[in-house]
């Protein structure tokens, strides 16, 4: 009697997904998209390379480094100045990627070191793609190693 409820068990089963993978096999086949369905009209992003030179982001950097110090770290560190800026590339990869300007220069802290910073001004790169967006590290200050080994990352 025991073996008869088991194989009732095992047969139930097995004709379930008999029945399932029947209806999958009499569904309707794949076909091609109709021309109402194409995405005729969707053109990929239009970058005109103009991007603002290495000067321009470091008010950015200076209150973004400020922010973060203070908020995540529990520091009072600052960037007080700026020095030797030098622009490092120029979209350096193909002209199809978007385009960014590679810059380092040496920073003053209000602790009295002096570091690099690398940074790249990125075209529409700002928040939701609006504006020009600026990435960078200061060397030995990537607590959360963003940009590891030695802002290695931040460059091109």
């Amino acid at each position: 009697m025991r073996d008869l409820f088991t194989s009732s068990k095992r047969l139930g089963l097995g004709a379930a997904l008999g029945v399932v993978l029947g209806l999958f096999a009499f569904g309707q086949a794949a076909e091609a998209a109709n021309p109402l369905e194409l995405n005729f009209g969707l053109f990929g992003p239009q970058y005109d390379g103009r991007v603002k030179p290495c000067e321009a982001a470091l008010g950015t950097i200076t209150s973004q480094f400020q922010e973060k110090e203070s908020t995540f770290w529990n520091s009072a560190l600052q960037i007080t100045a700026y020095g030797r800026i030098t622009e490092t590339a120029f979209r350096p990869w193909q002209s199809d990627n978007i385009p960014r300007r590679y810059c380092s220069a040496d920073v003053m802290m209000s602790d009295g070191k002096q570091r690099t910073v690398h940074y790249s001004i990125i075209e529409d790169g700002g928040f939701a793609g609006i504006g020009q967006g600026v990435e960078w590290c200061v060397t030995g200050l990537d607590r959360n190693w963003a940009y590891n080994p030695n802002c290695r990352s931040a460059r091109p």
